[in-house]
């Protein structure tokens, strides 16, 4: 499984829902996994999330 090396970022377990009779009820359970990308820093490479890729590559995170 993959995760972010930064902020550990993995899936997560998510459920649909469909309305009836006025309810919703629980109908399927996925997983939503985040946008994970490599990125190469020097010799390094790194697999992150996309909100830490862009962090990174503004200068807010140091590695």
């Amino acid at each position: 499984m993959k995760t972010c090396e930064i902020c550990k970022k993995g899936r997560f377990k998510a459920v649909k829902r469909k309305k009836l009779r006025g309810q919703y009820n629980p109908v399927k359970f996925y997983f939503q996994k985040p946008n994970i990308q490599v990125l190469k820093i020097g010799n390094k490479k790194l697999e992150v999330c996309k909100d830490c890729r862009k962090l990174i590559l503004k200068g807010k995170i140091k590695i």
